[in-house]
């Protein structure tokens, strides 16, 4: 054998056999035919059982017989593949109808395998034979097998709509297929319908086919996703396990679920149920428990006393397979091709292989009886000239010469001569010649009828129909997945999820963020919080574990963190910074943090720059289900930057907002002020500033607080709330410190101080001054208030904190 060497580009060597390859897998193996619903290896199976008499009217036989007879004449693979696949064809949790029966253990639908090919026995179904049925009356094409040594059918006769009674899933080379099985009744309702008006619309069908029916049941949601399926060959539905609500004896109840989606392996759905649990990720469950039995489905879930069994079971709707999504992708291959289709193409496809199923049969049955006939007239001639057949043959001498006797003294044919000499003696009897003149009648009718089915299509049609029918009748069987129009919206409530502890949360001007155990809290002694060295608190409060944190940054943004997710660390230790938690910019720094019970309309967050700009915006618009990066708060402006963040009463337009500047101009005003505005909005100008005037201090006060300033001297003063006039946003405002000529005092810090406080620390990088606000006495407008501190040993006061923690 002459050896060729071919030098070629390697990216046309593998694009070429790659694209065989793509072509084999995708017709020979993984896609289904729209005709009768098979891949090649069941279809294979189906014919050798039948061909083998392993039929559903017989005994069953060893699974291995039938898989040495499918690989040995038609698919030459591994025997642990077909195998699969014939049991497969046996699992009643897999297809809506079995096409094979198994004795023996067939696997589960725990996913348990099932038992060697050499335990278990098998035989086609009853509905199996229906796909097979007319097979050998020519209504198919052959072709040879592998080595040529046999002839296998290119599809079944398949005298149901089986790829969408048992459906079908696969992957192939850039292909997949999944669609799910169907109520045998509804889809040959549909199909005669179709059939009786080929323009009939999708809506239409969907009066006959409600939708999937699963062999596990379960409930569907979601019709729009059906129709759309049903069009276009793709669409979603959720299906549902079925569940009901027990009460136990000792005044618990538990959920029990008998029937899951499609597909879904009950013992790993059992053991997830149970991982939550025992990881605390839900709270309320005792134990999980699988009761199957020969007698049905049935899971299990006890529940602790008096919780919510409706919010567990929507929080297992969730996070388990107690509810999945399955999107439909109707790939067959029809005319030799992939493709993806909609219902009506599927319905047309069957329709156009059942008219030339039919059609073949009617051609074979009558070929057969136009035959017969011949030979029974030729009998029948031969009975009345009785007495010379038998003396021509008598001398002739062999059969050869008896037949070619026969037809030239008789005018016989061929076939008749050949029917006469292998005729026996006993039928030459009176009897006999009315029986064939009986047959003869019916053999003229019989052939009268096909050829009006080959004339006359309606007639063809009509066949097509009463089988479908008589089909129908046989084998129709109520329908398990039940239907609902519209997907439930699941609402998780987070008493299921979150354990209510009340808990103490800290969180530092650094960003370092924390909740504490009351019992740690306690134990340790309020102020001995651990905080790193120069850092300072910036909010200490006690929350509960079902809360949300709101942290909000310089650069207008927010963070959402539950507080079941902050880490856990002990009231002495530190804690952890917040952008381990939810990523944030280097030059990012914590502004303020506020914690959540619900995000309504009732309150408002209000954000101030140092720029001079102020915006409201509701609570209910900070909600949000992302929460793994920050979140637009408020649009800033390059080189300016939130420095205060305020939760007011949305409600109450009389709330008064106070802001103090850089320069001492002091404006207030009332929250009616404020619009309402989005949050990805720059909010309207707070206070009209000077020229390289900042804002120091944005607030909410009332009548019975006071304000206390820190000057870059050293200087602290504090003013009566009552002092500040209400004014209308974006003025001037009035000034709170005296202007001095030379060196004059500026606000570095200020604070509103409640009545509850009482005590306020000064800060700087090196030094901590404390002292108690009443010791510092009330001024009047313009006074520049009393030297606290010597600047020049203290150094830069960099914050002053009100009421420092818990100090009493």
């Amino acid at each position: 054998m002459a050896e060729i060497i071919q030098s070629l580009p390697l990216e046309d060597v593998i694009g070429d056999r790659f694209g065989r390859y793509s072509k084999y897998i995708i017709q020979e193996r993984a896609l289904p035919d729209v005709r009768d619903g098979l891949k090649p290896v069941q279809r294979r199976i189906l014919y050798a059982m039948y061909s083998s008499g392993n039929t559903y009217e017989k005994n069953f036989r060893k699974s291995a017989k039938t898989v040495g007879d499918v690989i040995g004449q038609f698919h030459p693979h591994g025997d642990t593949s077909v195998y699969d696949a014939m049991v497969r064809l046996s699992q009643d949790w897999k297809l809506r109808h079995v096409l094979v029966e198994m004795h023996g253990n067939n696997g589960s639908i725990d996913n348990d395998p099932p038992a060697a090919m050499r335990y278990t026995e098998a035989k086609l179904s009853l509905l199996s034979d229906q796909l097979l049925r007319d097979i050998n009356k020519e209504t198919v094409d052959f072709v040879p097998n592998y080595d040529d040594t046999e002839m296998e059918p290119m599809v079944l006769p398949a005298r149901f709509p089986n790829l969408l009674v048992n459906g079908s899933t696969g992957i192939s080379a850039g292909y997949a297929t999944d669609i799910p099985p169907h109520n045998l009744a509804e889809v040959i309702s549909a199909t005669l319908k179709y059939i009786d008006n080929p323009d009939i619309t999708v809506n239409q069908l969907m009066k006959n086919i409600k939708g999937p029916d699963f062999p596990t049941g379960g409930i569907i949601q979601g019709i729009e996703g059906i129709k759309k399926a049903y069009e276009t060959g793709k669409g979603k539905i959720i299906i549902r396990s079925k569940t009901e609500m027990e009460t136990l004896r000792n005044g618990r109840s538990q959920i029990i679920v008998t029937e899951i989606p499609y597909e879904v392996n009950k013992s790993n759905l059992v053991k997830k149920i149970d991982e939550l649990r025992a990881d605390k990720k839900v709270e309320g469950i005792v134990e999980v428990r699988d009761e199957t039995d020969r007698s049905g489905l049935r899971m299990a879930i006890e529940l602790k006393k008096d919780v919510n069994a409706n919010a567990i079971l929507n929080f297992l709707y969730k996070n388990t397979d107690l509810q999945v999504a399955y999107n439909f992708n109707m790939v067959a291959i029809s005319d030799g091709r992939p493709k993806l289709m909609g219902i009506k193409p599927m319905i047309d496809s069957y329709l156009n292989h059942q008219i030339e199923v039919v059609t073949r049969r009617t051609q074979h049955d009558l070929s057969h009886a136009e035959a017969r006939m011949h030979i029974v007239e030729g009998l029948i001639k031969t009975l009345s000239i009785l007495d010379e057949v038998i003396a021509i043959i008598r001398n002739s001498k062999n059969k050869s010469d008896a037949k070619n006797n026969l037809v030239s003294e008789f005018d016989f044919t061929k076939e008749q001569a050949e029917a006469i000499v292998m005729l026996q003696l006993y039928r030459l009897t009176n009897t006999d010649i009315v029986a064939l003149q009986d047959e003869h009648k019916d053999l003229e009718t019989l052939i009268a009828k096909l050829k009006h089915i080959l004339d006359d299509h309606e007639a063809l049609l009509d066949v097509i129909k009463n089988e479908l029918n008589d089909i129908k009748a046989q084998f129709k069987s109520p329908r398990r997945s039940v239907i609902e129009a519209e997907i439930a919206e699941i609402k998780i409530d987070k008493e299921v999820i979150v354990p209510s502890e009340t808990v103490m949360m800290s969180v530092t001007h650094e960003g370092y963020i924390k909740r504490t155990s009351l019992r740690s809290f306690n134990a340790s002694g309020k102020e001995e919080i651990g905080i790193k060295d120069k850092d300072t608190v910036l909010t200490v409060q006690e929350v509960n574990t079902q809360d949300t944190a709101l942290v909000f940054t310089n650069k207008g943004r927010y963070l959402l963190i539950a507080v079941h997710k902050l880490p856990d660390i002990k009231w002495k230790d530190l804690g952890k910074h917040v952008s381990q938690i939810v990523p944030i910019d280097e030059d990012e720094a914590i502004v303020q943090a506020f914690v959540v019970s619900n995000f309504t309309d009732d309150e408002a967050i209000v954000t101030a720059t140092r720029q001079g700009m102020i915006k409201k915006s509701l609570l209910s618009g900070f909600k949000s289900s992302r929460t793994s990066k920050p979140l637009v708060a408020a649009k800033v402006k390059a080189g300016d930057e939130i420095i205060s963040v305020m939760k007011v009463n949305a409600k109450n337009d009389l709330q008064l907002i106070t802001l103090l500047t850089h320069k001492g101009m002091s404006l207030t005003y009332p929250l009616s002020e404020l619009p309402e505005t989005g949050l990805r909005a720059a909010g309207v100008k707070a206070i009209n500033l000077k020229e390289a005037d900042t804002v120091v201090l944005a607030d909410t006060v009332d009548d019975e607080d006071t304000i206390l300033i820190a000057t870059q001297r050293g200087a602290l003063k504090r003013v009566r709330a009552t002092l500040l006039q209400s004014a209308k946003r974006a003025q001037r405002g009035m000034t709170l410190l005296k202007e001095l000529k030379k060196n004059p005092h500026r606000v570095v810090a200020a604070k509103v101080c409640r009545p509850e406080h009482q005590t306020f620390i000064l800060r700087s990088n090196n030094e901590q001054y404390e002292g108690s606000i009443e010791d510092i006495h009330l001024s009047e407008q313009y006074t520049n208030g009393s030297f606290i501190v010597d600047i020049t040993t203290f150094g830069e006061i960099k914050h002053l904190e009100i009421n420092m923690l818990f100090k009493n």
